[in-house]
């Protein structure tokens, strides 16, 4: 069972939150569901993992933009739910916002807003990027128990020198979606965001070290997308005796999961069933 949800955040960016859990449960425990870059709510593998969890009993929430755009307010999808068709809104996405949207959803679920008071533990599952921004959120926040990090990043700066030389030269840089052929463009406020705050929200190596929570580090060995070299990076950063390192062999940044979706497979099966142990053992 699916419910959406309207969420209107203290800068007036309207976000759409879909929660999934089994009919007439009243659900102690939550996992928050962190897209990536280029990434959204209803991108492949996102409802079928959202739908597993609640099966298993977790109270599971995604969110989005309603109208304009959906997921992060930011992150380019409009109307049609399945594709990035609000490029302006991509161009101006920066990471701070993500972090600060992730902790509005984190507040309405803590506050009632989603329709349950009784949420006493929340664990965050972030991919990609998201899994960056879901450890800089847990690292700030005692509400938030356990995390759990697909393909995660161990930096946001990812650019070389000249691309950042030519994106502030034109104040923009274009990036190729190759599944959609689609040039989006990157506005110069998202490097700025970068430099300015590396050495401080941004910093995700003192998010690690300060998180002192359960961590699920979890990486296909094949990622050509986020190199296994940052998931041991995070591995390196992080409390050992809190932490659990598991990779995957033979698949890649979304463990060979397509969108549209188009099914589930063994290494993916094997990805969810250990995130589920995880969360049941650290948020039981």
């Amino acid at each position: 069972m699916s419910t959406d949800y309207n969420l209107i955040t203290t800068d007036g960016q309207k976000i759409q939150i879909t929660t999934f859990g089994e009919e007439n449960t009243n659900p102690k425990n939550c996992l928050i569901y962190v897209h990536g870059f280029k990434g959204f709510k209803d991108w492949g593998f996102v409802p079928y993992t959202a739908k597993y969890f609640a099966s298993k009993n977790f109270y599971v929430v995604t969110f989005h933009e309603v109208v304009d755009s959906h997921n992060f307010s930011h992150n380019g999808i409009g109307e049609n739910k399945t594709e990035l068709t609000e490029l302006e809104k991509f161009a101006n996405n920066t990471i701070s916002r993500e972090i600060s949207e992730l902790n509005e959803v984190i507040n309405a679920t803590l506050n009632g807003f989603l329709g349950f008071s009784s949420i006493r533990k929340i664990g965050l599952i972030g991919h990609s990027r998201g899994g960056a921004v879901a450890l800089i959120a847990a690292s700030q926040r005692a509400e938030i128990s356990a995390v759990a990090t697909w393909s995660a990043i161990s930096k946001f700066n990812r650019y070389t020198d000249r691309q950042k030389e030519q994106w502030k030269k034109n104040g923009y840089i274009e990036i190729l979606n190759t599944r959609t052929n689609q040039l989006m463009r990157l506005n110069l406020s998202l490097l700025e965001d970068i430099e300015k705050n590396s050495n401080g929200l941004l910093n995700i190596q003192r998010a690690v070290e300060n998180l002192n929570k359960p961590l699920l580090i979890a990486h296909g060995m094949q990622d050509l997308t986020v190199p296994i070299a940052e998931a041991e990076d995070l591995y390196n950063w992080s409390n050992k005796s809190l932490t659990e390192f598991f990779t995957l062999g033979a698949t890649g940044h979304t463990f060979d999961i397509k969108h549209p979706f188009e099914g589930s497979n063994e290494k993916f099966e094997q990805l969810l069933n250990k995130t589920y142990n995880f969360f049941k053992h650290n948020l039981s």
